[in-house]
């Protein structure tokens, strides 16, 4: 299947899910995951209707966004870790970053947007599944990290982020996805904000995702096919 026929499966799959849990399907957006594609693909994913793309790496991501800067109504979003010596490149480049983990990594981000006049726009990414082999911050120390991070002047916090562990099942990824939106729903009411945004679901789950609350879905092989 080609790169349009694959966007518009993945929307109907959307609408029909945020249909069953009563959403509106306007309000998710679907994020093209779009780590080690060529600037071609993003391309014709653009011209398929996608507006946001998703790069895991710093450097990666500020190539792809220098080739096509000509495009005035792309969204970059750093859906990858981050190391604290890239934060000035983050800042830069992307519109929302998914992964702060860290009090480091905030006061870094607070810093560098500053300097450039940004108020930087995050998510905080948990360790949903407290699996040592990924980044976030482990569940129980969220409402820590995020009483810290609301303070910074020049960031600000739209939600939350989490990529569960991998279930050949996707119905085993429900439960996770509940945990994290319950998670945004308690810091919403204890600190009285709104958090308007969850990043969760991806090629194999993201109808899960959006039947659980998720406002952006990151979708790399639905849309491009598998890596070569």
């Amino acid at each position: 299947m080609s790169i349009r026929e694959n966007v518009e499966r993945i929307r109907e799959i959307i609408y029909r899910s945020a249909e069953r849990s009563g959403r509106d399907p306007e309000e998710i957006i679907l994020l093209a995951a779009s780590k080690t594609q060529p600037v071609e693909k993003i391309k014709e994913a653009y011209e398929a209707g996608v507006r946001y793309f998703g790069e895991n790496r710093v450097q990666e991501g500020i190539k792809k966004i220098e080739q096509l800067k000509e495009i005035r109504d792309i969204h970059w979003h750093l859906i990858g870790g981050l190391q604290t010596n890239k934060a000035k490149y983050a800042v830069r480049y992307f519109e929302l970053i998914h992964s702060l983990d860290r009090e480091s990594l905030a006061d870094e981000l607070d810093k560098r947007a500053r300097k450039i006049g940004k108020k930087q726009d995050v998510l905080i990414e948990v360790n949903i599944g407290e699996e040592e082999t990924k980044y976030g911050v482990k569940p129980e120390n969220l409402e820590k990290l995020f009483e810290y991070s609301i303070k910074k002047e020049n960031i600000r916090i739209l939600g939350l982020m989490c990529i569960p562990p991998y279930f050949e099942d996707k119905e085993r990824s429900r439960p996770y996805f509940v945990r994290l939106r319950e998670m945004k729903e308690k810091l919403e009411r204890d600190f009285g904000v709104k958090l308007p945004h969850l990043s969760m679901g991806m090629s194999h789950d993201f109808d899960v995702a959006v039947e659980e609350g998720a406002t952006i879905v990151r979708i790399g092989t639905a849309i491009f096919g598998e890596r070569e």
